[in-house]
């Protein structure tokens, strides 16, 4: 963890680095006290004291109520993540479905529903996310929780840096304006102002493993969505990993057999057409499928080295056998390179893990404020607080709802 900054830049940049410090300490580590907390961050006793009583006035952190004594004198209190106090907001666009939940910092769904996606228009889908993403709110105010924070995953490339969807074949879309127009229909609804996430519905996926999980992922993780479309959410070294245009991850095309079945893309072969959801059930092969879906996990495997390889949407949902024959062809190759694979497991919230994510994707950027880079993340302003940026924007930092 950073050391206590010493720089005359702008301090609330300063300041939003050094509460992202605590809370992921304490995200990772419940119970600390403000004395633990100093020796962790290296930042001083009075800093850490200010920043968690801004914190826990604010509704992140709150204090565990049976204080736990540490030595002589005065006894130290335990700190947490607060998982009431606030709440986050997750959608999918899912081909055929819209999935919504609200869902706690830690990540506990505390609601959710879905509908069949009766419009693939854009104006339209923007205004039936707005329509339950009220309802979701509603359901937050009604727990005592306030919204921190609302994430969207879609079934294609989306650009951070325009706010555009590059290219989601599924739902016959190119170049699509999206960002200003799902604001446009959350402020109509009535929304607060909050901050607004997009991205592509399988690196939202990863994210619900990622930040909602057991620590097993460490700072690597791939989630392998096989519904309609297959997809990859890849989080390397801590980061959500999306490519110059949003399109990394695009692996439903990718060719596992040449002249293999045809795919919708034109091409044969492709991943798609052995374990895409379409594909599943014109073939009900299930050991065919899961063999392909462990070869395709066995390239993502050597490509890039994760920790935990996650395996989920409505393929995997449906065909449980699949995922025990890809893993047992994943093995195989372990086994025969005389090397250890990688855990692979299904995904944790099921059909929700996009949604899930969707929301996890605010606490992501919540607690990563600095890009490698030093800018601020997912801000091409690094001065400026995100809560009072205007709309719509164009210069890859995320929206608020005004």
């Amino acid at each position: 963890m950073p050391s206590a900054l010493k720089t005359t830049g702008d301090q609330q940049l300063v300041k939003r680095i050094n509460r992202s410090v605590l809370m992921r300490l304490l995200r990772n580590q419940p119970g600390r006290s403000r004395a633990q907390l100093a020796n962790h961050s290296g930042l001083t006793k009075s800093t850490v004291s200010l920043l968690v009583r801004e914190l826990i006035d604010e509704g992140w952190l709150s204090e565990i109520s049976m204080a736990a004594a540490n030595g002589v004198g005065r006894p130290s209190t335990p700190l947490q993540i607060d998982c009431r106090s606030r709440g986050l907001i997750g959608v999918e666009v899912a081909v055929d479905t819209l999935r919504v939940a609200s869902v706690s910092l830690l990540g506990k769904v505390l609601w959710s529903t879905q509908e069949p996606l009766r419009s693939t228009r854009p104006k339209d889908v923007c205004s039936r996310i707005a329509q339950l993403t009220v309802v979701a709110q509603e359901q937050l105010v009604s727990r005592g929780a306030q919204l921190s924070g609302i994430g969207i995953g879609l079934p294609g490339a989306f650009d951070e840096a325009t706010g555009v969807v590059r290219f989601a074949p599924n739902l016959g879309w190119r170049n699509v304006d999206f960002l200003p127009q799902i604001i446009q229909a959350l402020v109509h609804a009535g929304l607060p102002s909050v901050p607004v996430h997009v991205q592509n519905e399988a690196d939202t996926a990863a994210l619900s493993e990622y930040e909602f999980s057991e620590n097993d992922g460490k700072d690597s993780l791939i989630f392998v969505s096989c519904d309609v479309g297959v997809g990859a959410g890849i989080v390397l070294n801590d980061r959500l990993f999306t490519g110059m245009r949003g399109m990394a991850g695009e692996i439903g095309h990718s060719v596992l057999e040449l002249d293999g079945p045809p795919c919708s893309c034109g091409r044969r072969g492709c991943a798609e057409a052995f374990i895409g959801s379409g594909a599943l059930g014109q073939l009900a092969n299930v050991e065919r499928s899961g063999h392909y879906l462990g070869v395709l996990l066995q390239n993502l495997w050597t490509t890039f080295d994760p920790s935990v390889l996650v395996v989920g949407g409505s393929s995997c949902h449906h065909f449980p056998d699949m995922v025990r024959v890809a893993q047992e062809t994943l093995q195989s190759y372990a086994t025969a390179a005389g090397v250890t694979a990688p855990t692979v497991r299904v995904a944790r919230y099921g059909l929700l893990a996009s949604a899930v994510g969707a929301a996890a994707m605010v606490l992501h950027q919540y607690l990563r404020p600095m890009h490698p880079t030093g800018r601020l993340a997912g801000h091409g302003q690094p001065a400026r607080d995100p809560a009072l940026l205007q709309v719509p924007r164009t210069s890859g930092e995320p929206a608020c709802v005004r």
